[in-house]
């Protein structure tokens, strides 16, 4: 965990307009800065960025965020990832309350060897960029394979010379310790060599655009046909994904992402313009595989080679992926003719019928999942709907997205001909509640005039996120029963002036991430439509308009409370301490 004092001295430190214009060209329009939006396609600019406040919003899709929320949303990352890579780029070093207490020195220590590693495999890669240049026979496969000059220097492809020890040509001296600990350098029999050699080089990099790893093909034939970096301090292959860097504008601009087997699926693809494809790293995809994804668009698709160990791969994705899984999110799994995987596929029938087949002829996950486990079994016998209660029970008891887990709990109920009770009981789990209509002898929680009510505290809230100061002219009695937006109204402004100084727009944005009212705050500012200058509302005329609606506020408020007491009392009577309180809300020194 991230102590919430980092992140204000982080937020405080970074420029978000700095940050957003090294991905996003803006425009100075008036207080603010503008640009056409990254995360929806739109022809007029409607993405507002504010220096003054420190966060962003866009009047056309609703996306706002910190520079932190940037970072995540734009580049994919965790928040834990996103505060790390601004971190970086301000020299603070991130603690974490449940990390091991290193003293400076240690954290120094392991900064730099993190640093020469990275150095390190971004000269190799500079120097087989460079060697691929210069060598005929490398850049003829290259070209027989179909790749343009755009393409291999978009992915940064090099060649490593065949020789035990090519890369002594700059490193100095060789071997030294980081090449051995970067995987670049083996040893064996006392004796040190290069672990690439007469191989087509693919690097590895992570979601930060550096050079962690390589995968290497063999020119000609030889064994092993691909070659991976080992392990490192950097290189993770359960974490990352190859071209993750590389296609993030194309997973952006298409809505999906398309998970391959091989790194040449990936840079076909991409030559066929097909450029949102990733593929793990000579491993299964793994849960933190398909936790990446997720955090790169809502639409995955796995699509494998048909053989025997394409589908092995598929279903291991998808037993990886039950727990990860998320309302809203959507997993398609494509397999291919035996005879074909997507290199081949895609040079054969091109661009148009391979996203055709992709789009229209992959299966959703649910699909896949119950036709894997009804394979073999005669559903028309007791026999067969046991054995897939049997095997499908353990897999639907990882899943936790709500919907999703309950549509197909209910799907097996149909298949075995078990109502939902029952079946629940068979699971292990609690019975669903029987809806049961009932008469209803009160009025609904919500009545007609709470609409009114909350489209003044959303204004209230959102003058407050603008203009954190007017907290000091917020006083919400505790006899208040608070709930829903009326509480995230008051947890704001008890955050507020907890502080000697008011904390910024952008702090308190993150101080509300992970809390009960982040989703309160995110459905308000998506609801700004009018334009930018409602981000910098905040003349003495605005000041005075907040005023008068807490004061407007606190009296609706204080009525509901009376009515509430007063139907109590109808009802079962109040105890001595509510009698006072209605007491005093029904003097005129209350109102």
């Amino acid at each position: 965990m991230i102590p919430s004092e980092f992140i204000d001295e982080l937020l405080a430190k970074v420029d978000i307009v700095d940050i957003i214009d090294e991905h996003v060209p803006l425009k100075k329009g008036g207080a603010n800065y503008m640009a056409c939006c990254p995360f929806h396609k739109e022809k007029s600019p409607s993405f507002s960025v504010s220096p003054q406040k420190q966060f962003y919003h866009c009047f056309g899709c609703g996306a706002h965020g910190t520079a932190i929320g940037f970072i995540m949303e734009y580049q994919g990352l965790s928040f834990t990832e996103a505060v790390q890579y601004l971190a970086d780029r301000t020299g603070l070093t991130v603690p974490r309350t449940h990390a091991r207490q290193d003293n400076p020195e240690q954290r120094a220590e392991r900064k730099k060897k993190q640093q020469t590693l990275e150095e390190t495999t971004e000269a190799a890669a500079a120097f087989y960029r460079g060697r691929l240049k210069q060598d005929a026979r490398a850049q003829e496969y290259l070209h027989k394979r179909g790749l343009s000059a755009e393409i291999i220097e978009h992915y940064g492809l090099g060649y490593a010379p065949d020789g035990w020890q090519p890369l002594a040509q700059v490193f100095q001296p060789y071997p030294n310790t980081p090449l051995v600990e970067s995987g670049m350098v083996v040893e064996k029999d006392g004796k040190h060599y290069d672990r690439f050699r007469d191989r087509i080089m693919f690097p590895i990099r992570n979601p930060r655009g550096q050079v962690i790893g390589f995968g290497a093909r063999v020119l000609d034939k030889g064994e092993p046909k691909y070659l991976n970096s080992p392990e490192t301090p950097l290189f993770d292959k359960g974490r990352n994904l190859y071209g993750l860097h590389e296609s993030r504008a194309a997973i952006k601009e298409a809505g999906r992402i398309l998970v391959v087997e091989g790194y040449m699926d990936v840079v076909a693809l991409a030559q066929f313009g097909i450029g949102y494809g990733v593929a793990a790293l000579g491993t299964a995809t793994t849960a933190e595989h398909v936790k990446i994804l997720m955090r790169q668009t809502d639409s995955i698709y796995f699509c494998f080679d048909g053989d025997r160990a394409g589908r092995k791969a598929a279903w291991r994705a998808l037993e990886n992926a039950l727990p990860q899984l998320k309302d809203g999110k959507t997993l398609h799994f494509l397999f291919l003719p035996e005879e074909h995987d997507p290199d081949s596929y895609i040079r054969a029938y091109g661009k148009a019928q391979f996203e055709d087949a992709l789009l229209n002829q992959s299966k959703p996950l649910s699909a896949y999942f119950w036709e894997q486990l009804s394979d073999g079994l005669n559903l028309n016998t007791q026999e067969g709907k046991a054995e897939l209660v049997k095997t499908s029970a353990p897999l639907l008891a990882q899943i936790t997205a709500p919907a999703l887990s309950f549509l197909l709990k209910q799907e097996l109920g149909d298949k075995v001909g078990i109502d939902p009770a029952n079946l629940a009981r068979l699971l292990g789990q609690e019975a669903p509640k029987q809806h049961v209509k009932q008469k209803s002898y009160k009025l609904p929680q919500e009545t007609f005039r709470q609409p009114q009510m909350s489209t003044l505290v959303e204004r209230q809230i959102r003058s407050l996120l603008i203009n954190p100061a007017w907290a000091a002219y917020i006083e919400l009695p505790e006899y208040l029963n608070l709930s829903g937006d009326f509480a995230c109204l008051a947890n704001l402004a008890e955050l507020i002036n907890s502080r000697k100084e008011p904390p910024g727009s952008a702090q308190i944005l993150e101080h509300m991430r992970g809390t009960p009212h982040e989703a309160t705050v995110s459905r308000i500012f998506q609801n700004m439509q009018h334009g930018a200058e409602e981000l910098e509302s905040s003349s003495e005329e605005d000041c005075e308009s907040f005023k008068l609606g807490m004061k407007k506020l606190l009296n609706e408020l204080k009525y509901a409370q009376i009515e509430m007491l007063k139907q109590k009392n109808r009802q079962g009577g109040l105890s001595e301490s509510e009698k006072k309180l209605l007491l005093a809300l029904l003097t005129p020194a209350a109102h």
